[in-house]
């Protein structure tokens, strides 16, 4: 038996990434997976590729600043494999990095819909399912060591992830009766598509190792961290081994954030 035989995982962000990697991983525990994001080719790939292996997986198409789409998402979910034991609430967008005063309203507004309005409507209506099945469940969300740390620039996607530490602890009280546990796994600097594009936009690798040196020779394990790793983190927060965790914001980041100096 595999720890996740018979069970339904749900995956936003699915099509890249950690969230590809834990899709992945789920599916090798033996869950049937649903994959959600916006990139549909991407997302139909990731889904072969699972079923490649062995694995069973569905693609939805989503987009979680979209209510409707969510509300869709978890619709067919349940349509298909009849119930959702764990979600992994990954999709997310890095937003624009910049000065206060060189931002607007808009650059707020479109990464707080992803990042926070996304995630608590994923939330809501994950737990409504949950509650009507009455056996529990485990949800995880993505969050970052910008909500406890913070770089030039990045006061709106800093604002979105601590909110979601926050709402993590105020959900968890919610639903604990309803044996229902969130977390949040908050990754640091981690090699995935997003990492590249938003240290190296124009995708020379030169200029990519030279932009991380600073981020590695801070960092005290000496090197960044894989979207596998932060995958396998997420998939222990929803196995029965972390029964007894909840509300808890979970660092991944080879002790990045850890304040202090560095030899």
């Amino acid at each position: 038996m595999k720890r996740f035989d018979g069970k339904v995982a749900l995956v936003t962000g699915a099509s890249s990434g950690i969230g590809r990697e834990t899709a992945h991983l789920f599916a090798r525990e033996g869950a049937r997976v649903v994959l959600a994001a916006r990139r549909e080719t991407q997302g139909e790939a990731v889904a072969r590729a699972i079923v490649a292996n062995g694995g069973e997986a569905t693609f939805i198409r989503t987009d979680v600043a979209n209510p409707s789409d969510i509300r869709n998402l978890i619709e067919q979910t349940v349509a298909i494999y009849g119930q959702i034991d764990y979600a992994f609430n990954n999709a997310g967008v890095e937003g624009k990095f910049a000065p206060m005063g060189e931002l607007t309203e808009n650059d707020f507004d479109f990464t707080m819909s992803i990042n926070l309005k996304g995630v608590w409507l994923s939330l809501k209506y994950e737990i409504e399912q949950m509650m009507r099945q009455k056996g529990g469940g485990a949800i995880v969300n993505t969050s970052s060591w910008l909500s406890r740390g913070a770089m030039v620039g990045s006061t709106i996607y800093s604002a979105s992830k601590g909110a979601l530490d926050s709402l993590a602890r105020a959900a968890a009280l919610e639903v604990a009766a309803a044996n229902i546990r969130i977390n949040n796994v908050n990754p640091g600097i981690i090699d995935t598509e997003m990492m590249r594009r938003f240290f190296d936009p124009e995708g020379q690798p030169d200029n990519l190792k030279r932009q991380l040196v600073p981020f590695v020779r801070h960092t005290p394990a000496r090197r960044i961290g894989t979207a596998e790793e932060t995958a396998q983190v997420v998939v222990w927060l929803c196995s029965d081994e972390a029964r007894f965790v909840t509300g808890e914001s979970i660092l991944v980041d080879g002790g990045f954030a850890i304040p202090g100096l560095r030899g």
